[in-house]
């Protein structure tokens, strides 16, 4: 096998494919990153068994051929080369050389053919979207996903599709993100956990482009990311998705509507006295026309109020401040409506229309710390 690619490009294909590289395993193999020239286009493929990706690299073919790589060197090499063009050449047994202007460096390969290919996908399920609105719902709701193992379900995000809408959902048992998105057009319903790293993955690669598109495909197993010349593989987290319309009520006692910047800047302020780890709430007071903000720590204290208008009862209720600001910094309104029902029920942030709905639960506090 013999390729000539510029280092821009193949730094490109290696950044792509190095995020389903895994960090440990048994299987060498998979520490790699297959090279296949076999036919017309120089394919990079990376798959750690849970999620694969293989995307096109733009260069030349000499002679055909295929090699799988460790990602690690291959990739930090790649890295450190000059820019210019790269020549990458494979010998009977597998020693590949990898040239550039007077840097060569010669590696050892394995065979392509022991390398784990991404599994082959029916394409009979999908939806398509630009790649602009896929990223915004990645970023808008990823952050309340569970990092911990123990519900595996809380790792993923829910993709259910009704008609012409998507919504995902993701939640950790403290709160939950749900966005609403209007598609093209009406598709079959459909109705996946799809894990929360893929997601993470996928967002990193999108080009977000408004005019360009990506398509996703479902089995009962997997769902398929396509976009540009990537394709995504990932598998699908098993069980059933919890029922979240029960956790929503459209009950309240007090409805605030406040300036969503002035409120997640005072919000920020407040966190300064807050160290890493510390698990101070902030105390926040509602009464006619203005919202006290109130938070004491080791450090210090902070008092701010702001003008809002207001219907309902006045409410003291505490909150973890990095809730309410994951969820206001993801928010494209001027102007946001908060629900509540009392210091001990969960508060909703949403719109009019219910494209957004945020859940955040409270937590105790002690007024006078």
């Amino acid at each position: 096998m013999k390729l000539i690619c510029s280092k821009s490009d193949l730094l490109q294909g290696v950044n792509i494919v190095l995020k389903a590289v895994p960090s440990k395993t048994t299987m060498s193999i998979l520490e790699c990153i297959l090279i296949d020239a076999t036919a017309n286009d120089i394919k990079f493929t990376a798959n750690d068994m849970e999620l694969g990706i293989e995307t096109k690299v733009k260069g030349e073919i000499l002679s055909n051929g295929m090699v799988a790589l460790d990602a690690k060197i291959f990739s930090e090499i790649v890295r450190k080369l000059p820019d210019n063009d790269v020549t990458i050449e494979t010998d009977d047994n597998l020693r590949t050389t990898i040239s550039c202007e007077k840097a060569i460096f010669t590696i050892s390969g394995k065979l392509g053919e022991d390398f784990s290919y991404l599994p082959v996908i029916e394409k009979n399920r999908f939806i398509y979207m630009s790649q602009f609105t896929l990223k915004e719902v990645i970023r808008q709701t990823i952050f309340s996903i569970s990092d911990n193992d123990t519900n595996k379900l809380m790792t993923g995000e829910l993709f259910e599709i009704t008609e012409n809408e998507l919504k995902v959902v993701s939640l950790d048992g403290h709160r939950i993100s749900i966005r609403k998105i209007e598609l093209k057009e009406s598709f079959d319903n459909i109705k996946v956990v799809v894990p929360g790293k893929t997601l993470n993955e996928i967002s990193k690669i999108l080009s977000g482009g408004t005019e360009d598109e990506v398509r996703i495909f479902f089995t009962a197993n997997h769902i398929v990311f396509e976009f540009d010349e990537t394709v995504v593989v990932s598998r699908l987290i098993e069980g059933e998705y919890f029922k979240i319309n029960q956790m929503l009520s459209s009950d309240y006692e007090t409805k605030v509507t406040i300036n969503k910047k002035e409120f997640l800047s005072c919000i920020d302020r407040a966190t300064l006295l807050i160290k890493e780890g510390d698990k101070k709430p902030i105390i926040i007071n509602i009464t006619d026309g203005e919202l006290y903000l109130k938070i004491s720590s080791m450090l210090g204290s902070m008092n701010e109020n702001i003008d809002i208008s207001k219907e309902g009862k006045d409410i003291m209720i505490g909150f973890n401040p990095k809730f309410l600001i994951d969820a206001l910094r993801v928010i494209d309104d001027e102007t946001i409506d908060i629900y509540l029902v009392n210091p001990k029920a969960p508060c909703f942030i949403k719109d009019a229309e219910e494209k957004y709905i945020y859940l955040i639960l409270p937590v105790n506090f002690n007024v006078a710390g």
